[in-house]
């Protein structure tokens, strides 16, 4: 079954020329779009088309380079614009070998819709066609969509493109770093390990049993674990933020009262909740309007 293209389409509220500048500038289009870290055009005549290289860093010093041609441009008479791209790289680290797509400019009664299409031939033959259609297809299609949604943002609001990509970036490490930390220290010390520290702290707020701090123990665990799933599955990231406003004094607060000589120990609740209160407080910071791919039509 043959893929279907890459589609993505948005609406900006800006003029066209500024438009076309920020897309067709590559100074200035390398600063939105994800996908390449640089671009550079070649020199060229008068009646040549046009012919670029481009990098893409995928980090640990690694890099794809690859070669572009912008094979034409179009203005109909309705005002709208067309740019059409032919691509490629002969890396073999590279799933894409050859591509082709074009960018289209569609003047509106209230701004413009920047809408792109391209598709390209893959290497590794059908274990390439595999990954493309499971991984690489959806990635290329998620990071054009997010590049748009910042090119919109910057020509909108005036919000620089990197300034941007450090508030997404950073949300989302937050948001996995306290995915791992919840699911960790609800499983590891609490149901697997049962920690005799966790069973005494909780036999120190309350005259329990030993059976039954180890059930709260277990029960702790679980809600912990309930909770770090929240940072993966639930999309309002900035109310859980302001949850943990009020658990990790809560926690520190029950940790005094459990047990309070565990403050001596190297490394200890005080200044683990410390520096995890900080990190939310940063947070709430960085989380606020950060692009998404979602706000862009994926389909036609």
């Amino acid at each position: 079954m043959k893929n279907k293209p890459i589609y993505v389409e948005t609406t900006i509220y800006t003029d066209m020329d500024r438009l076309w500048e920020t897309s067709q500038d590559p100074s200035l289009h390398e600063q939105w779009d994800l996908r390449f870290s640089s671009i550079t055009y070649l020199p060229k005549e008068d009646d040549e088309p046009q012919l670029f290289e481009y990098k893409t860093n995928i980090g640990f010093g690694l890099a794809v380079a690859g070669w572009g041609k912008s094979v034409g441009t179009f203005h109909a008479n309705d005002y709208s614009r067309t740019s059409s791209l032919h691509f490629g790289t002969d890396q073999w680290i590279s799933p894409i070998s050859e591509g082709k797509g074009y960018w289209k400019y569609i003047p509106e009664k209230q701004g413009i819709t920047f809408l792109t299409q391209y598709d390209y031939d893959v290497r590794f033959g059908g274990l390439g066609k595999v990954i493309d259609r499971l991984l690489f297809r959806p990635m290329m299609g998620w990071a054009t969509a997010l590049s748009f949604d910042v090119l919109k943002r910057w020509l909108e609001k005036g919000d620089a493109p990197s300034g941007q990509f450090i508030r997404f970036f950073s949300h989302w490490i937050i948001t996995i770093l306290f995915f791992f930390v919840w699911v960790y220290h609800g499983l590891i010390p609490k149901l697997i390990l049962m920690h005799p520290e966790e069973v005494s702290m909780t036999q120190g707020l309350l005259p329990f049993t030993f059976n039954e701090a180890q059930n709260i123990v277990a029960t702790a665990g679980v809600i912990e674990i309930v909770f770090g799933l929240l940072w993966l599955l639930y999309k309002n990231k900035r109310r859980l933020l302001k949850i943990q406003l009020i658990i990790f004094p809560l926690l520190t607060l029950t940790t005094i009262i459990g047990d309070a000589t565990v403050f001596g120990d190297p490394f200890n609740p005080l200044t683990f909740n410390l520096s995890l209160f900080a990190l939310t407080i940063i947070g709430l910071f960085v989380s606020n309007d950060i692009p998404t791919a979602k706000n862009c039509k994926r389909s036609r």
